[in-house]
């Protein structure tokens, strides 16, 4: 009786695999929250910031892989929580302290309820929306409420989804600058796809929400078309106003 074990033939040649990377095997001058305390948060580098808000022990190597697998900051700002926990290590908790600091870092640069903002320009209403809407994996359209004296007095969120004039609700848009007792508003829609060129259907809604404006006495000023870091003026070029 042969009482020889089998021999196992591999197909590939065997690799271990490589160590996983804790905080707690990092000598402590390396570590995020050492380095924070003694050289101050600016001092850190983007992957220290991340393993700092995710807060595991393996943080370092999810904060690198976050940003090899969305390659930057900015598309990282676009994922969902889906997308998060593909990766593996990353679960509710650390997927959701990702998506609330990504939606703190968008209101950060929002302006305040005492700013009130007066919108003079094309420019001066986009740059309101760049940061919040710059990034948006999805489409959105927000109304930008203005008094008398083109100040901003709020910016809401009216519709998320493809927009086209079958499911847009053009009631809904003046509901809120009629409550807001706003003289006027700004309509702002982004393009998930980065180009801020206007579509037909971006057109084709735009002149029916300013014939009901005309009716309702509430001016609509522009309706911007906000992409990756640029935007389009719909009133300036004319698209959807004349």
């Amino acid at each position: 009786m042969n009482n020889q074990l089998p021999l196992i033939v591999y197909d590939q040649p065997y690799r271990p695999q490589p160590q996983r990377q804790r905080i707690c095997d990092l000598p402590a001058e390396e570590q995020p929250l050492y380095r924070l305390h003694q050289h101050g948060v600016a001092a850190l580098s983007t992957t220290e910031l991340l393993a700092l808000l995710l807060g595991t022990a393996e943080a370092p190597r999810l904060a690198q892989e976050l940003l090899d697998r969305f390659g930057s900051l900015h598309q990282l700002a676009r994922t969902n929580k889906a997308q998060l926990r593909r990766i593996r290590g990353i679960g509710d908790a650390q997927a959701g302290r990702v998506l609330a600091f990504l939606e703190l870092s968008r209101r950060l640069q929002l302006p305040t309820a005492t700013d009130k903002p007066r919108i003079t320009s094309p420019a001066d209403g986009a740059n309101l929306l760049l940061p919040r809407m710059s990034h948006l994996p999805q489409e959105e359209m927000h109304v930008i409420l203005l008094d008398t004296r083109n100040r901003v007095l709020d910016i809401q969120l009216i519709y998320r989804g493809s927009l086209n004039s079958s499911v847009v609700r053009i009631g809904e848009i003046f509901r809120v600058a009629i409550e807001a007792s706003a003289a006027a508003i700004i309509l702002a829609h982004n393009h998930p796809s980065g180009d801020p060129s206007p579509s037909p259907e971006d057109i084709a809604v735009t002149r029916q929400i300013v014939q009901a404006g005309t009716l309702l006495s509430i001016d609509v000023l522009d309706h911007l078309v906000i992409g990756h870091g640029r935007f389009t003026s719909l009133k300036e070029r004319g698209l959807g106003f004349s």
